[in-house]
């Protein structure tokens, strides 16, 4: 089996990056998202890295995972908090380490970094099989409740069914 090689994304990745975020959307969520929209925010992120960065696991040259990290001032800890995002292993990857991999490397990085006090996720409620592994990797549930107003995904009124 190849050796699992994780880098940060480049601007070659851009595609395959916007592709994985349409299919994690549609597998986690059911939403289908714009897809122009997705490709200039990827291309956003990886222009522009205050706005966050992705990390990508390569197997045999072809990437088949990523997840995107963006930041979160904690004025509680004086220091960022980064928060990993849009997380997705190609199906015929998962179940091989992929994710734990792209997770390992990346708190190596944040423990490096001195600014970082941190790791933060969401996962969607239902995810229970996400949420496992996730707090196999060491991380923790907490006590937090995630709220929002989105002016660009509008979901289904769950109270409407």
């Amino acid at each position: 089996m190849n050796e699992l090689m994780i880098r940060r994304a480049c601007l070659a990745d851009a595609e395959t990056l916007a592709s994985f975020n349409e299919r994690m959307a549609w597998e986690t969520e059911h939403l289908t998202l714009d897809a122009e929209r997705i490709r200039l925010g990827v291309r956003a992120a990886l222009e522009d890295e205050s706005k966050g960065f992705y990390l990508v696991a390569e197997r045999g040259g072809q990437v088949v995972g990523q997840l995107m990290v963006t930041y979160e001032w904690s004025d509680w800890r004086n220091g960022a908090f980064w928060w990993i995002q849009s997380v997705y292993v190609y199906p015929d990857y998962r179940g091989q380490g992929i994710y734990s991999g792209l997770y390992r490397h990346l708190e190596r990085l944040a423990r490096q970094t001195p600014e970082v006090c941190g790791l933060r996720l969401y996962v969607e409620q239902d995810n229970n099989r996400a949420c496992e592994v996730y707090q196999r990797l060491g991380m923790t549930i907490t006590a937090y409740r995630l709220l929002e107003v989105d002016f660009v995904i509008q979901r289904p009124d769950p109270a409407a069914h």
